[in-house]
């Protein structure tokens, strides 16, 4: 979708898995925080992640960057996530774990119910109940886009 709505060039993932979008604390009682805490990634500290990282959230816009976009997203969302997130490399293995160990691979999910990137109309309640089922009925937060190409 980032790639699809988003004037800069971009290139999807060339196996077309679903990648993560973000991961950002909630508040139930109205917007999400955004820039708790002015902190920047270390990136030493994050090098035995990257690998992972590359494909499980990458900078779709910029594949030669990740460390910029992760920064951007730890800055804007994850200093907001304390003391769930206590910090930086804790955010990006919670995204890791969630994606990989915890099996919110919404590709495998949705794959698994017949849900496959081929062009076909699947409605939101067929994609909901496909990842509700997979992720122990965990409610999705889906947002849709109108194409306007």
């Amino acid at each position: 979708a980032v790639c699809h709505f988003n004037p800069t060039p971009c290139k999807d993932p060339p196996d077309k898995l679903f990648t993560v979008h973000g991961l950002w604390p909630s508040n139930s009682s109205g917007n999400d925080p955004i820039y708790c805490k002015n902190t920047t990634l270390n990136s030493t500290k994050i090098a035995n992640l990257t690998a992972q990282l590359e494909i499980i959230w990458p900078n779709v816009l910029d594949r030669t960057d990740h460390i910029t976009f992760w920064n951007k997203q730890w800055n804007k969302h994850g200093s907001c996530g304390h003391p769930a997130i206590q910090n930086d490399m804790h955010y990006l293995q919670t995204v890791i774990n969630l994606y990989i160990t915890q099996k919110q691979n919404v590709s495998e999910i949705l794959s698994k119910a017949k849900i496959e990137p081929v062009g076909k109309f699947r409605t939101q309640k067929e994609i909901e109940k496909a990842i509700r089922k997979g992720t122990n009925n965990k409610e999705p937060k889906l947002k849709c886009q109108k194409n306007t190409q």
